[in-house]
């Protein structure tokens, strides 16, 4: 796999583009970095193949899922064995609340972004789904009251 220290300015420019709009066109894009269209198309694909461009997505409104409520909770594990961090993502990955899930440092090993209806449904999640895990040891919710930067894809 190619790492970022190999790629130059104009592969960084490209991706620069594609993270602020990836459905541009081929040709537009080929515009706003200064290459023709063909050189262009077999750097993305360069990028696509080696990884770096790991896909494209749609970025949905999560109303639009039912979920108008956004919960960051970290989670710290009772024991600090790999059989039990194993364990628990596979169980959060279940979680159709659970949007992302990050290992972290810090006094917590993991924090999650669940996206939920209400709170009703998030004290079903809490207790019916991490509170069930034995691998949990700790959980603390903070409730997102605004994301005025979010810049996921």
């Amino acid at each position: 796999m190619q790492f970022m220290t190999d790629i130059d300015d104009i592969d960084r420019n490209i991706l620069r583009v594609l993270e602020l709009d990836g459905r541009i066109s081929n040709l537009n894009l080929a515009g706003k970095v200064g290459l023709s269209p063909s050189a262009c198309l077999r750097r993305v694909q360069e990028l696509e193949r080696t990884g770096i461009i790991k896909g494209y997505r749609a970025t949905l409104d999560p109303a639009v899922r039912g979920a108008t409520i956004t919960i960051f909770v970290m989670v710290g594990l009772s024991e600090h064995l790999k059989k039990d961090s194993v364990a628990f993502e596979e169980a959060v990955a279940k979680a159709s609340e659970v949007r992302e899930c990050h290992n972290i440092t810090g006094s917590v090993e993991y924090l999650l972004r669940v996206e939920v209806s209400d709170l009703a449904a998030y004290k079903a999640f809490h207790t019916d789904i991490l509170g069930t895990l034995p691998q949990v040891g700790s959980i603390t919710s903070h409730i997102c009251l605004g994301s005025p930067t979010d810049k996921r894809a």
